[in-house]
């Protein structure tokens, strides 16, 4: 799991798009090639980033609010909603101008899929990731939920209220411009190099011994800080059955063990399923219901396929959250093998493994 690891925080960061994205997947082809497997890169456009959505969605609420243009604002709310609870909109491809990439890995045979899925990118700071702030997120993302569904009846009234709520959306729109021109990219050690490090590493300990009858998928995805828009593009690729068990590992290098038993920033999708089932049964973490943002197992969840995610937490949020201080120091390596340990024994009591 180290060389893993050490392989992917080499890289300065791993933000959707950029050249070190690309160098990142191709270094994790070669790691899995060497290793004997035939990688495939799925390639896909996606955003470079998820500001400039959010910013034309403020800007809808804003200038729906001071020039009372109830269809406006409701186009903003429409977009709000659906933005952060994984829906279509139809103007998606309008921001997705970047290429991102999948790689993907099989060993096994069968009827029966597991998917072992972690993302690689990593994402761009914002304010309201600092570690003084940070426990806030939920607080404020939720007033601004509430803020832009009272936009369009304040921009049906008019008056004092409709220009107060588009100003503020509009002063919303410039801080995310402002974010998309100066915010650097993390490094990523915790969010996600050590979700790929374990994925990895139970990939290949279930290649040297495939348990019969199962087919198992490696997917360590692109794009998730910018919509999950590389484990859209793996669902849609057809290489997921509909009754395969999809176990995601994100954020496990401090922090105390949970497993989601949901997801959802505002529509809320639960987990059902073995994989939540062997969860349950087994000691070493907590549950959550997850509303803090999204993981890869989002699009999934959104059409009840079989879902887990494993995520470590510090007081209710991943330690370093895209942060600038989410580099290799504050990563704590038991914890990583503690994940690895724990999913390894999820596995155990949902596969036959063979001995040895």
């Amino acid at each position: 799991m180290r060389e893993v690891w050490q392989g992917l925080v080499a890289f300065e960061h791993r933000g959707t798009g950029t050249r070190l994205e690309r160098e990142a997947a191709e270094w994790l082809a070669a790691y899995l090639e060497a290793h004997g497997f035939a990688p495939e890169v799925q390639r896909f456009r996606a955003p470079a980033s998820w500001g400039p959505e959010v910013l034309a969605v403020s800007l809808a609420l804003g200038l729906g609010g001071l020039l009372g243009w109830v269809w406006l604002a409701a186009l903003g709310f429409y977009g709000f909603w659906a933005y952060f609870s994984g829906w279509p909109r139809p103007w998606q491809a309008l921001f997705a101008r970047a290429t991102s990439q999948n790689v993907l890995a099989e060993a096994g045979e069968g009827p029966r899929t597991l998917v072992l899925m972690a993302h690689y990118d990593t994402a761009k700071t914002y304010w309201t990731y600092d570690p003084k702030r940070v426990r806030g997120f939920r607080a404020t993302f939720l007033l601004n939920a509430v803020l832009a569904a009272l936009a369009v009846p304040a921009a049906r009234w008019g008056g004092p209220a409709g220009a107060a709520l588009g100003v503020y959306f509009l002063a919303q729109a410039g801080l995310l411009a402002w974010r998309e021109r100066t915010a650097p990219y993390v490094n990523g050690a915790n969010d996600n190099a050590s979700g790929v490090a374990v994925a990895v590493r139970l990939f290949l300990d279930l290649a040297r011994r495939p348990p019969a009858g199962w087919r198992v998928l490696l997917a360590l995805t692109g794009a998730e800080e910018t919509g999950a828009a590389g484990a859209e593009r793996l669902l849609r690729s057809g290489r997921v059955p509909p009754d395969a068990l999809v176990l995601n590992v994100d954020n496990v290098g401090a922090g105390e063990l949970h497993y989601a038993t949901g997801e959802g920033m505002l529509a809320y999708y639960p987990y059902r399923g073995p994989l939540l089932e062997a969860a349950r049964g087994l000691e070493g973490a907590r549950p959550v219901a997850y509303r803090l943002a999204y993981f890869d197992t989002l699009p999934f969840a959104r059409r009840r396929r079989t879902v887990l995610t494993l995520i470590r937490l510090e007081g209710g949020v991943p330690p370093n959250w895209h942060w600038p201080s989410d580099v290799p120091a504050g990563v704590r390596w038991d914890r990583v093998e503690e994940t690895h340990a724990y999913a390894a024994r999820l596995l155990g009591r949902l596969l036959p493994l063979k001995k040895g």
